[in-house]
């Protein structure tokens, strides 16, 4: 079986072919035999998704499309002129979600001529993300683009750099008290509830329809993490009535795949019939693996969001990971990026853009990878694939 790296979106006929694909192929966790009629639902669940999104923003707002943010060549010719620079003041960095976006943001910012001065990691703590924020500020940077660790927390550290005149992009979440097109440009997000909604189908198929599951949620004040679990429950229970979810664990990190691990062992030392398990991305979704594996449970089904590394090669191996939706990171990035820039401009923009979900499996992962991130699997996840 040849997989070429291929850029776009998959059509609606590819991606109904991958899901048969992967109903098809055969699992190395020795899956039982899968419900023809669960399957076919699924699949078709997952089709009908294609190019859509389901999430709305922090306020309710409708999602506009990436394209919104598009600028024309007269445009970019001003932004290069402006000799503007740019803060990007993530939450946590070092994984590949964070890599990708930061990415994405540097690649876009390049080929408009605004240069990035600081690039932050919060450690997913609140009171060092402030203090990044007032060293940022001391660089006078024309944009800051970043994700609020905690949108109480981080508020009065966000006004205090809306008020320099600096203009603002967020990723995903907003703080408290913050209003588009006054205090911030725009927010610019994955389709969160989309990916749960994806994650909720590609673990029923795996289950077969049924069987007794545990989910690992976020539990912090965190708007998109928030809307993954909702999405992922209310699809089990609405679409999948025999699959029970009998165990749900929050971590709060920032050891994430630790908690993980932590809270997995908990559920299958406590439920020894236990089929499957969720985590609310793909770091948790490590220490779920962890757990399994200590417990010689490698028929375990896990699904999560997030095309990590180390669940896309799990993915490619056919072990644990049965399937995942995947967020844009780096044409979230490059949205980012092209926002700010209109900004400085005078350009309006939408209050809340969202990439639709790409749903992953096993069959579509080597491809997924070079749409996520732009560039060709690794040589490690080609060589994990599974004939």
């Amino acid at each position: 079986m040849s997989h070429r790296p291929i850029s776009g979106i998959v059509t609606a006929a590819g991606l109904a072919a991958v899901l048969v694909l992967a109903a098809c192929t055969p699992s190395s966790s020795g899956s039982a035999a899968a419900d023809p009629g669960v399957s076919s639902k699924a699949d078709q669940a997952l089709a009908a998704l294609e190019g859509k999104v389901l999430s709305k923003g922090p306020h309710g707002e409708e999602p506009a499309t990436a394209t919104k943010a598009d600028l024309s060549d007269a445009e970019v010719t001003k932004v290069k002129a402006l000799g503007a620079t740019a803060a990007i003041v993530m939450h946590y960095g070092g994984n590949d979600w964070a890599n990708a976006q930061i990415a994405g943001l540097r690649d876009e910012f390049g080929k408009l001529g605004v240069r990035v001065v600081a690039t932050t990691d919060a450690n997913f703590k609140p009171d060092k993300q402030v203090s990044d924020l007032e060293t940022v500020l001391t660089k006078k940077p024309n944009i800051i683009v970043s994700i609020p660790t905690d949108p109480v927390a981080t508020a009065g550290a966000y006004r205090k750099a809306a008020a320099t005149g600096a203009k603002l992009v967020f990723m995903d979440n907003v703080p408290q008290g913050m209003t588009a097109g006054k205090d911030y440009v725009s927010v610019v997000s994955a389709d969160n509830y989309g990916n749960g909604v994806v994650s909720a189908h590609l673990l029923a198929k795996a289950l077969g329809g049924k069987g007794k599951i545990g989910v690992v949620y976020h539990e912090a004040d965190f708007f998109v993490t928030k809307q993954r679990y909702d999405a992922f429950r209310t699809t089990i229970q609405q679409d999948y009535p025999d699959v029970q979810i009998v165990e749900s664990k929050g971590i709060a990190g920032p050891d994430f795949a630790g908690d993980a691990q932590a809270a997995a062992n908990a559920m299958l030392s406590k439920h020894a019939d236990l089929a499957g398990i969720w985590g609310v991305w793909d770091v948790p979704a490590e220490g779920i693996m962890a757990a399994a594996r200590a417990a010689g449970r490698t028929d375990l089904k896990i699904a999560t969001q997030d095309l990590g590394k180390n669940v896309a090669i799990a993915l490619a191996k056919d072990q644990l990971i049965v399937g995942l939706g995947a967020q844009r990171p780096f044409d979230q990035g490059v949205t980012e990026a092209k926002l700010a820039a209109g900004a400085l401009l005078g350009k309006t923009a939408p209050p809340y853009v969202a990439l639709s979900a790409l749903p992953v499996t096993h069959a579509n992962v080597l491809d997924a990878w070079q749409q996520v991130y732009h560039s060709p699997a690794p040589d490690e996840l080609r060589k994990a694939y599974k004939q």
